[in-house]
């Protein structure tokens, strides 16, 4: 069997012949050579010339997943051995499990099945996450805007095993300038960011159910973005995009489908929370900025986009290098300042929030900030560390 739910949007990506990647490729196929038709593809693709690249350690997986499933018992080599061939069942180790091939670097990886792979790349969560958890949130649907803070964000969930379905929006492209922040590689300039995330994150997870929306969102795809039936609707959305109509748009949709949102600004450690599936009639950011509707802010010039910026994460709290490049973006400075250590501490907010609000903890809305320079502080208490010792 061979399983390609391959596709930009709903449009069908074919295994491709060498030499005719597409640009937005981003699902990898899986098929399983233990069924004639996917032993059939794997045997065709390894024939083609596309496949740079063999990786093949289930036997060394196929061990993990036994020690997973009996940690308490000692298992020397023969019992491993053993206790391997009866997990097998009778499936040679070539064809057991699946094999992955990854267009875009053309390696082609041989993995164990879905529940398998998932139970051993998510072992070490337990019990700070128990199993019935992590199915728990396996099965819950992520929405991402904004794929340069929202990368770290996505990525983290991944790795976490926070949600098993994505969507995935950002317009832009990386460049280079964004790789002082972004886990990205040189050979990934001009990759659609919303393609490059998804292509990190299905090199964590390959069974992972990834949506991309390179144009991000717009009038025209944000209802295909919230999904229109509720059996295809969002469980929580992360908005770290920067365009006014955007963040207000998500959020008037969120609140109408009672959809949580979260949003890290990347500065001092700020983490908004807002519950709108606890209290539907919410105001927008708090309250920050009234009865303004997305609407409203749509045809805002650069000044105002920037002073509704500030309103929303309320200028007066702002870090004192943000605060003093305020006034010399455009002049001195080209954009915002951002660190990769404010964004991956962002990604590790989102995330650890976000799971514990699909796992029904009492989280309440809220601005929570975890400034690290107020936590970890310089000066007397430096000193006065070193005088102890």
């Amino acid at each position: 069997m061979i399983h390609s739910d391959a596709s930009v949007n709903g449009r069908p990506d074919p295994l491709l012949e060498p030499g005719t990647l597409r640009e937005d490729s981003h699902r990898p196929v899986v098929m399983y050579p233990a069924e004639p038709d996917g032993q059939a593809a794997l045997t065709a693709l390894r024939e083609s010339g596309a496949v740079r690249e063999v990786h093949d350690r289930i036997d060394d997986q196929l061990e993990e997943l036994l020690r997973c499933r009996r940690p308490g018992e000692p298992l020397d080599a023969a019992r491993l051995a053993a206790g391997v061939d009866e997990m097998c069942a009778g499936v040679p180790r070539r064809h057991y499990g699946a094999w992955v091939w990854y267009p875009w670097s053309g390696r082609l990886v041989h993995v164990l099945p879905a529940e398998e792979f998932r139970l051993v790349r998510t072992d070490r969560n337990r019990d700070k996450i128990t199993r019935q958890e992590q199915r728990t949130l396996l099965r819950s649907r992520i929405g991402v805007i904004g794929l340069s803070v929202g990368n770290a964000a996505a990525l983290t969930c991944a790795m976490e095993g926070v949600g098993g379905s994505f969507r995935l929006a950002d317009f832009d492209r990386l460049g280079l300038s964004n790789l002082n922040r972004l886990r990205a590689g040189i050979h990934d300039l001009g990759v659609d960011k919303a393609v490059l995330c998804a292509r990190q994150m299905y090199e964590i997870d390959p069974y992972l159910d990834i949506e991309i929306f390179p144009a991000g969102v717009t009038e025209e795809t944000i209802e295909d973005f919230f999904g229109g039936t509720p059996d295809q609707g969002l469980d929580l959305l992360i908005e770290e995009c920067d365009t006014p109509w955007v963040k207000f748009a998500a959020r008037e949709y969120a609140r109408d489908r009672r959809i949580p949102v979260l949003m890290d600004t990347n500065d001092r450690g700020l983490l908004d929370v807002e519950r709108f599936d606890q209290d539907p009639d919410r105001p927008l950011f708090h309250g920050r900025i009234g009865s303004t509707t997305a609407r409203d802010v749509r045809g805002l010039d650069a000044a105002g986009a920037l002073d509704l910026m500030l309103r929303i994460v309320d200028e007066s709290r702002l870090s004192s290098a943000m605060t003093d490049a305020l006034g010399r973006i455009g002049r001195t400075l080209s954009s915002w300042p951002q660190l990769a250590s404010g964004v991956t501490l962002g990604g590790a907010l989102v995330t650890d929030t976000a799971r514990r609000i699909l796992l029904g903890a009492p989280v309440p809305s809220g601005r929570h900030y975890v400034d690290l320079e107020a936590l970890i502080a310089a000066g007397q208490a430096a000193v006065a560390v070193g005088a102890a010792s």
